[in-house]
């Protein structure tokens, strides 16, 4: 399992991904879950991958390989006319990565080969823009009312974007947020784990305005870490204190 959000901001999108992948209590690898292409001054695209390794390596080679392939050659991301078709040509590759698989012989340990990503980027003289893949290949787009995407093991880390998301906040406050987030789904799952990598994609900049691997030892990480568990048993010690020997009647109020 692994964790990856991807959030737009006013300012553009904001990406971070663990990299732990696990086959058991005692098979704990690192592998990158997040990766980035560009053309300068034209185009950047970053994909987070969460699922079965070997599936979402599969995705990831082949569109390697179609950037490097003669024009004449290939549909490439780098390419495409607009990110909602880079999203069209990761799902189908996805699809079709699974489905080989599954007629490969392997259709009865079908649920391992499955994959979710996240496609987010920017085209120059449009939008950026946020996408989640399904392993059927269907993809829906980030919208004012789902601004942000998670893939992977989501629900730890969730409720902090809930309630902490704001369209307008600024990059820092959004990484902040973000490692609040990962930080309460490392605490929770041992199938999430450092290092993270982190991505910050600035609107019409077509290169990452903010790019890097956050470690274990990574001194920010550590103090967000203890100062929202310190904050969190702070906020639980000023609720109003409960009561068993209060009446019926103040028990009963609403």
């Amino acid at each position: 399992m692994t964790y990856c959000v991807g959030m737009v901001l006013d300012k553009g999108l904001v990406l971070m991904s663990d990299t732990r992948t696990n086959s058991g209590v005692d098979n704990i690898s690192v592998f990158r879950k997040m990766f980035h292409w560009s053309v300068p001054s034209e185009r950047q695209i970053t994909l987070m991958t969460a699922g079965n390794l070997a599936t979402t390596q599969a995705v990831i080679s082949q569109l390697e390989e179609r950037n490097k392939a003669p024009s004449d050659r290939r549909p490439s991301i780098l390419d495409a006319p607009t990110m909602f078709q880079v999203a069209t040509q990761v799902g189908g590759l996805l699809r079709s990565v699974i489905e080989g698989r599954q007629e490969g012989g392997m259709e009865s340990e079908g649920p391992r080969f499955t994959a979710s990503m996240i496609v987010a980027g920017q085209i120059k003289d449009m939008e950026p823009r946020l996408f989640m893949v399904y392993p059927e290949g269907n993809f829906i787009e980030a919208s004012f009312d789902t601004p942000f995407f998670q893939i992977g093991e989501t629900k730890y880390g969730r409720p902090i974007l809930l309630r902490g998301y704001d369209r307008t906040m600024s990059f820092e406050d959004a990484v902040k947020l973000l490692m609040v987030s990962f930080d309460s789904t490392l605490a929770a799952n041992l199938s999430v784990g450092l290092p993270f990598d982190l991505m910050v994609i600035e609107r019409d900049r077509f290169e990452p305005l903010h790019h890097r691997r956050i470690m274990a030892n990574d001194r920010y990480f550590k103090a967000i870490s203890s100062s929202w568990s310190e904050a969190l048993r702070q906020a639980f010690h000023s609720l109003p204190e409960y009561s068993f020997t209060q009446d019926g009647e103040d028990a009963n109020e609403t």
